[in-house]
């Protein structure tokens, strides 16, 4: 499979990446609950995404609660969009 990337192929990991390029950075409850995933699957994902260098995190308080922002890099950037190419010669040799 040339040009796929492993590591953002999983369903959640990809749209966990595809959701982060319409944002700055999103808020982690937001994300887990549109990826309707639990905390623990999300950290999962977005640490081996970290590994990479594809995402990073940072951890603040909002209003008395903590929160964690989650970002896409430059880097996570070019890799997802790699991936998509890759993904779309698969679709277009599909007859």
């Amino acid at each position: 499979m040339s040009g796929l990337d492993l590591a953002i192929h999983p369903p959640v990991r990809l749209q966990l990446m595809t959701s982060l390029t319409a944002v700055s950075s999103a808020e982690f409850v937001h994300l887990r609950e549109a990826l309707e995933v639990s905390d623990s699957v999300l950290s999962k994902h977005i640490s081996a995404l970290a590994e990479k260098g594809y995402v990073v995190s940072r951890k603040g308080v909002v209003d008395g609660r903590r929160t964690t922002w989650v970002s896409l890099t430059r880097q996570g950037e070019r890799a997802l969009r790699g991936h998509a190419a890759a993904l779309r010669a698969l679709i277009d040799g599909v007859t």
